[in-house]
């Protein structure tokens, strides 16, 4: 009884799968393969995944709140889970904070046209280090418990009061248009990325400049999207675009046209411009602050980049 049971409990998600992909009705014009729409299954954000994500905000207002030390100093500069630390301002027992970093990326190089304006624009970069609880206020300073930590703290990381992450309610799995055009939804950028990353799988944590101004709320997912117009704007990646395609039995030389080529024409003629806009993940929204979002790619057919843009996907 207990196998037939377990048996049933190990097929049901791969019966839902199965009526999910078979009552899925390709668009007119489409053939439904595995290349142009495959199974979406969703990675779910566990509490490290919520807690620290980091985000994107407008300074914040607790300046004189922050970590001074800990009972280890001056020898011990870094702490984490189950340590001591000395806090400056005031401070009540009981109260749990949460730790967080401002950051400044040493390497100034744009990853898109445009990314310093655009992050200038959405606010200050912030780390999530750790939670806080106070457990002594007896003198100048109060004394905290590392209670759980995603990096070491240390001393100058600011506190601010914590508050609980609402979790995300997952979809069961779907089909992922690779080649959906854009439904008019709500469109933004991935402006930035958890460690300053350039390229990012499943798990990653992006930063949008769209938030709860533009009606974004934690739980939405999004379509990360790329045109090759983009890869031909990279003054890296379209060197590519200016290397030969062809082969030498072919009498003719193809031209990839990505906008600003000047090369002989004479064969076939490929415009850029023309190639259809690819969907290459999907992001659930984890935080939002007015002006941005903190999402986690929880489904990605190839790398997703900085500077890609998103889209409100409503299945």
């Amino acid at each position: 009884m207990k196998k037939a049971m377990l048996f049933l409990l190990l097929l049901s998600p791969m019966a839902l799968r199965a009526q999910q992909g078979a009552n899925y009705t390709a668009p007119e014009g489409t053939v439904l393969t595995s290349v142009n729409i495959p199974t979406e299954r969703v990675v779910t954000p566990t509490a490290a995944d919520l807690n620290c994500a980091g985000f994107i905000s407008k300074p914040i207002g607790t300046k004189h709140q922050f970590v001074a030390g800990g009972v280890e100093s001056p020898f011990t500069t870094r702490f984490a889970t189950g340590e001591a630390v000395y806090l400056t301002g005031k401070y009540e027992a009981g109260e749990k904070y949460t730790v967080v970093r401002e950051l400044v990326d040493p390497n100034q190089y744009e990853l898109f046209r445009g990314q310093r304006s655009a992050l200038k624009a959405a606010g200050q970069p912030y780390e999530e280090l750790a939670r806080l609880q106070v457990i002594d206020t007896r003198g100048k300073m109060a004394v905290a418990k590392v209670e759980y930590s995603c990096d070491t703290v240390v001393p100058g990381d600011y506190v601010v009061p914590f508050v609980e992450k609402p979790t995300a309610t997952f979809h069961p799995p779907v089909r992922f248009d690779r080649f959906a055009p854009s439904n008019g939804q709500l469109r933004g950028r991935i402006i930035l990325a958890k460690d300053f990353d350039s390229e990012l799988g499943t798990g990653g944590k992006v930063y949008l400049n769209v938030g709860a101004n533009q009606g974004v709320k934690v739980g939405d997912f999004l379509r990360a999207t790329r045109t090759y117009e983009a890869t031909a704007h990279d003054e890296v990646d379209s060197l590519s675009f200016a290397a030969a395609v062809d082969e030498p039995t072919q009498a003719k030389q193809t031209l990839v046209d990505p906008g600003f080529l000047d090369r002989p024409m004479g064969g076939p003629v490929v415009h850029v411009s023309d190639m259809p806009t690819r969907a290459v993940g999907e992001i659930v929204i984890i935080g939002v602050t007015p002006s941005t979002s903190t999402g986690m790619i929880v489904f990605s057919v190839e790398p997703v980049l900085v500077g890609d843009r998103v889209e409100m996907d409503q299945q």
